[in-house]
């Protein structure tokens, strides 16, 4: 089986209840890195966006090992955005019986890894 050095394979969590804001700091700083180096950085990141980025990453690549038989030591992360989710609307009450709309945001996170293009 002949693999097509473009190929790139992605990961999506969606509805994952975080801003795209907080998660983007985190992605940020895997974007272009190895798979295994990754790994590392969202392991030791004090951020609470690292354990979502870091189940959507492992998804990545296991499609990637599954679908088109790439060996994981060679993945680099190609894409890594968070987009906006829907709002969960909920409402807090307040002072003469009036209610103030809190917005909960969701986010969600795409991450897309291809192998290692050696020139």
């Amino acid at each position: 089986m002949a693999i097509d050095i473009t190929a790139e394979t992605k990961a999506i969590g969606r509805y994952i209840r975080m801003s795209p804001i907080k998660a983007r700091r985190v992605l940020d700083q895997i974007r272009g890195r190895s798979y295994r180096e990754a790994l590392i950085i969202l392991e030791f990141m004090p951020y609470r966006a690292c354990e979502p980025v870091l189940k959507v990453l492992r998804s990545a690549v296991a499609n990637a090992e599954h679908n088109t038989g790439l060996d994981p030591a060679s993945l680099v992360i190609t894409k890594a955005f968070a987009d906006m989710g829907p709002s969960l609307r909920r409402f807090r009450p307040r002072a003469q019986g009036r209610a103030y709309q809190i917005r909960k945001p969701t986010c969600h996170i795409t991450v897309a890894v291809s192998p290692e293009v050696s020139v």
